[in-house]
């Protein structure tokens, strides 16, 4: 079950808008993410927020895990955008794992239209 994020708050991916102006909607199923870059915002504040459905909702179907463990314990505490372009989006993501450590992930993710909107398809090969 994800975990309640307050509307007014600001949004856990950083965009410095409040959760019902940026990534709410996408959660919600009010409003389709426009580009790839909204689809990583949108989809790390649903890491932040263990929201797994929505994770599901906009995985590609050929590479979606059978199961996900949102409820770990990790923190999500970071993300910065270094580029999007085309349907790549390069970022890092901060984390702090349960005993307390502090993870950076970068990662250069590929993202593909299916129907009318955008889903995260993989990481791209280094």
């Amino acid at each position: 079950m994800p975990r309640p994020h307050p509307p007014f708050k600001p949004c856990p991916c950083g965009s410095g808008r409040s959760y019902a102006a940026c990534c709410g909607p996408h959660h919600s199923g009010e409003q389709d993410a426009p580009t790839p870059e909204a689809l990583m915002r949108s989809r790390y504040s649903a890491y932040a927020l263990a929201d797994a459905d929505y994770l599901r909702r906009t995985w590609h179907p050929d590479t979606c895990p059978p199961d996900l463990d949102l409820n770990d314990g990790t923190r999500y505490t970071g993300l910065k955008i270094h580029r999007a372009e085309g349907d790549e989006v390069e970022f890092t993501a901060t984390l702090k794992a349960p005993g307390g450590q502090t993870h950076r992930m970068r990662e250069r993710s590929r993202f593909v239209r299916l129907g009318e909107g955008w889903v995260y398809l993989d990481a791209a090969p280094e």
